[in-house]
């Protein structure tokens, strides 16, 4: 029988015009040592504006994750939107899974494009490689946004009760879902209000065109997060942070956040947004952009004399 015509592949190649027609321009770049990486970068590259580096986490892919940032963003930044390894057209050949050497891999496409200082935006794993690149490349990187990021959690977190999975091939199976019902499971952990009706053919449309790709490899970068992760092994980062939380996220608690301000110290923000999952970006996309926005085009980070008027309540720790 024919297959049907595919939502999900359908929505993508939306996804990969509209990045186009903003300005983008789709570009597969060989690092020489088993590395390809693919990222989405500027047409015409404006001097004078600023470079904002978009790094995205587990799910659908970069474009999905950050389509309705581009036209908050695109007019006053030079705008990168690369796949991190194992995820779209970005592979490795070499050993390593480490966020550390996902940064790395990150830094070098970066400077393959010429760019020299950047701000970066990271998304749960993605946060995990921008607070990384932050650390290991501290001239180049100007202001870091973390959301819903688990930086500062410990291998112990685990044993202890912290996450509402038993272990990590609990969590690697609702993180790369193969079933219809373990996609409606994460649906469940991502959003405080999931859509609760959606067709299993649906789901098995997106299964199929984003979570069956390197699921190996993937599980493996998600063991390496966890492994003797201890927040004294953690370097502290010097950059002006803005750390952006769902009041429920489910996959990685809000104690997180705090333990991450908390961490980073004077220099972060912690923003909570209330009524909202560990998918913030995507429940709360007005509020999620006018942070940022607030946040990477001003040339100011001193929190103390900005106080925030916000239109919806949130809690802040400063």
């Amino acid at each position: 029988m024919a297959r049907c015509l595919s939502f999900t592949g359908s929505a993508d190649w939306l996804y990969r015009n509209f990045f186009s027609y903003s300005g983008l321009r789709s570009v597969t770049t060989d690092l020489e040592d088993g590395t390809v990486m693919h990222c989405w970068a500027p047409k015409t590259v404006k001097p004078a504006k600023p470079n904002l580096l978009l790094v995205h986490g587990f799910g659908a892919n970069a474009m999905w994750q950050y389509g309705d940032l581009l036209r908050h963003f695109m007019p006053r930044f030079n705008i990168y939107v690369p796949d991190l390894l194992f995820f779209g057209d970005s592979t490795t050949k070499r050993p390593e899974r480490t966020e550390a050497f996902q940064a790395q891999c990150v830094m070098r496409l970066m400077e393959r494009y010429g760019v020299q200082k950047l701000s970066l935006v990271g998304i749960s794993y993605g946060g995990f490689v921008g607070y990384s690149m932050a650390a290991q490349f501290p001239q180049a990187v100007e202001k870091v946004v973390l959301c819903c990021t688990g930086v500062c959690l410990e291998e112990k977190d685990m044993r202890d009760g912290l996450f509402q999975v038993a272990d990590l091939d609990e969590a690697a199976s609702i993180l790369m879902p193969q079933t219809p019902d373990k996609l409606r499971e994460l649906m469940k952990f991502a959003f405080v209000k999931p859509v609760k009706v959606v067709p299993s053919c649906f789901l098995s449309d997106y299964i199929d065109v984003f979570c069956t790709d390197h699921i190996k490899q993937k599980k493996e970068l998600i063991q390496a997060i966890l492994k003797d992760r201890q927040i004294s092994n953690i370097p502290k980062i010097r950059q002006s942070t803005l750390i952006i939380w769902g009041e429920q996220d489910r996959i990685f608690p809000v104690e997180l956040g705090h333990r991450l301000q908390t961490h980073i110290g004077e220099k972060a923000r912690l923003v909570v947004i209330k009524n909202a999952g560990h998918a913030v970006n995507i429940e709360k996309p007005k509020e999620f952009s006018r942070e940022l926005k607030s946040f990477l085009q001003s040339s100011s980070v001193s929190y103390s004399s900005q106080p925030q008027q916000p239109k919806y309540r949130l809690f802040s720790v400063t």
